[in-house]
């Protein structure tokens, strides 16, 4: 995962400016930043998510990809810094789904 942050003190003061108000105007576009994926893992009944971004407050909201993934059940324990546990069914279809992590 690559995730670009504007740095607290840049020496080139207007290319400073330039790299704020281009991620401002990347979030009022709806582009946080802070969206993956992830396919259930097959024959098991957990998957971890590791995603840098996820933090013991987070809240990860999951949107099913496939039909199989829209009839899945799926609740979260073992959340930690940079990683979570997702407890689902055991099963070998494609359950794919995207994620956006916040806070």
């Amino acid at each position: 995962m690559s995730t670009r942050k504007v740095p607290a003190y840049y020496p080139d003061v207007e290319e400073h400016r330039r790299l704020i108000v281009n991620s401002l105007n990347n979030v009022i576009e709806g582009k946080i930043n802070s969206t993956g994926s992830i396919t259930l893992t097959d024959s098991v009944t957990t998957t971890d998510l590791e995603d840098d971004r996820i933090g013991i407050d987070s809240v990860i909201l999951l949107m099913p990809t496939t039909s199989d993934a829209a009839t899945e059940n799926i609740y979260f324990t073992a959340q930690d810094k940079g990683t979570v546990t997702l407890n689902h069914t055991s099963d070998v279809t494609s359950r794919i789904f995207k994620y956006v992590v916040i806070g």
